[in-house]
């Protein structure tokens, strides 16, 4: 009796254990506070919350929590009861006589004796499908705040470079406008007059993409915050300018960061499954060794319902060995040990991916942090010229359609500044991604 309490304690509290989910520790959400920037904040957390993909990845975790609960039942005994009507012709013999009709109530219970732990191994292999898919939720999370953070790095650029374009095509129309006058005066040839006309068509090409991409770019923002795309007008935002990464990024990530990626411990479990697989199918070319027992009581024999004399007990204990299946069961070996090679394999593909995200990450943040000074010391000298055309057309010595030209030319100085940095940024959150959240 105090065994079966103590056992009935140990099943309640394994079914009592909470769903997991993804500590927000692991994901290192402060990395995102290092921009200070309260509506990147904003729109984590709304992601975090509302994502569907992330429930989705929830839901699927639950599948396999419930599925090791489901092995670990396989291994315990199975007790069942039955209620029975029985009508019989029974032959009528000297003091001895049998009811004919009659109740039976058997009470069964069967177990499985796990002696070569075959049945144990089962629920490790279980345990690490459930493992393996705890870590491709974690990958989920980090692959959406880093896809969050990046749409929403790229939005401020949009604002960024749509407010330069329009004064690049604010200036062009006015370049137009007194070209149409010098047209007139036979100052200048049609064919002047229509390059001019040209890049007006230009810069408001440019303008339209840039809106397009603006647009397009607020919608994803929307989804993946779990919104919907028609609700893009009251989502706000930050200026690009003020947007910079407070903290320092490493030159170098230490190898135990790289293999702590959520992708690495997955092939790693995955593995170990195949592993324990391998092993589940050695033993069953092993006999499998049963225990059955039966108490029934009934009403058919002398006696009170629950009384021993009118019940029936009996025990078997016994092993089982299949005939004729010695070829599928090798054919089933063969098929786990090229499983465990072939996982194996992409466990090593997984480690060289993983360093070359890494490295990859890292070079190109190097470059880039090179060729953004490169174009901001460019930009430095076209401030240079912009200062000198404004102080030439000051004194008379330029038109006022040459100093426009210039005017433009620093504009684009400055979209290819904001465009560098935010580059620059985007690659940190690919860098964040690919250690896995530990930067």
């Amino acid at each position: 009796m105090v065994m079966k309490k103590l056992l009935l304690a140990v099943v309640m509290l394994f079914f009592a254990q909470s769903c997991f989910a993804v500590d927000v520790q692991e994901l290192n959400i402060e990395f995102f506070t290092r921009f200070n920037d309260e509506n990147l904040n904003c729109y984590i957390q709304q992601a975090l919350d509302n994502n569907h993909e992330l429930k989705k990845a929830a839901h699927v975790l639950e599948q396999y929590r419930q599925q090791t609960k489901y092995s670990l039942g396989r291994e315990l005994p199975s007790l069942s009861v039955s209620a029975n009507y029985l009508g019989v012709k029974v032959p009528e013999l000297d003091n001895f006589q049998l009811k004919d009709n009659a109740f039976i109530l058997p009470l069964m219970a069967s177990y499985e004796a796990d002696f070569l732990l075959k049945n144990r191994d089962k629920t490790k292999a279980v345990k690490k499908t459930y493992e393996a898919a705890k870590f491709n939720e974690k990958a989920v999370y980090l692959a959406l705040l880093s896809d969050v953070a990046a749409v929403y790095t790229n939005i401020l650029q949009y604002d960024d470079l749509i407010e330069k374009q329009s004064e690049v095509l604010k200036n062009q129309e006015e370049i137009l406008n007194r070209s149409n006058k010098k047209f007139e005066r036979g100052v200048i040839s049609s064919t002047e007059l229509n390059n001019v006309k040209k890049n007006v068509e230009s810069a408001k090409s440019n303008l339209e993409k840039l809106q397009k991409e603006r647009e397009t770019a607020m919608m994803k923002l929307a989804v993946l915050t779990g919104n919907s795309s028609s609700n893009t007008a009251d989502m706000k935002v930050g200026d690009l300018d003020n947007f910079e990464y407070s903290g320092v990024i490493p030159e170098e990530i230490s190898s135990d960061v790289i293999f702590s990626r959520p992708d690495v411990k997955m092939a790693e479990a995955n593995l170990e499954k195949a592993k324990i697989d391998t092993r589940v199918a050695k033993k069953e070319f092993f006999p499998r060794f049963n225990i059955v027992g039966i108490w029934a009581f009934n009403t058919i024999a002398p006696g009170t319902f629950f009384s021993w004399e009118s019940s029936l007990a009996a025990i078997l204990a016994g092993a089982t060995q299949d005939i004729f299946k010695g070829g599928m069961k090798v054919a089933n070996l063969k098929i786990q040990k090229a499983k465990y090679e072939e996982l194996f394999e992409d466990y090593n593909q997984t480690n060289l991916e993983a360093v070359k995200e890494v490295n990859t990450a890292l070079c190109i943040i190097k470059h880039n942090k090179k060729i953004e000074n490169n174009i901001k010391s460019e930009l430095n000298f076209e401030k240079e010229n912009f200062e000198k055309a404004q102080k030439k057309l000051n004194q008379g010595v330029i038109s006022e359609p040459e100093y426009l030209a210039e005017e433009n030319k620093f504009i684009n100085s400055q979209t290819s500044y904001a465009q560098a940095k935010t580059q620059r940024i985007v690659n940190y959150f690919t860098l964040y991604k690919a250690v896995g959240g530990q930067l």
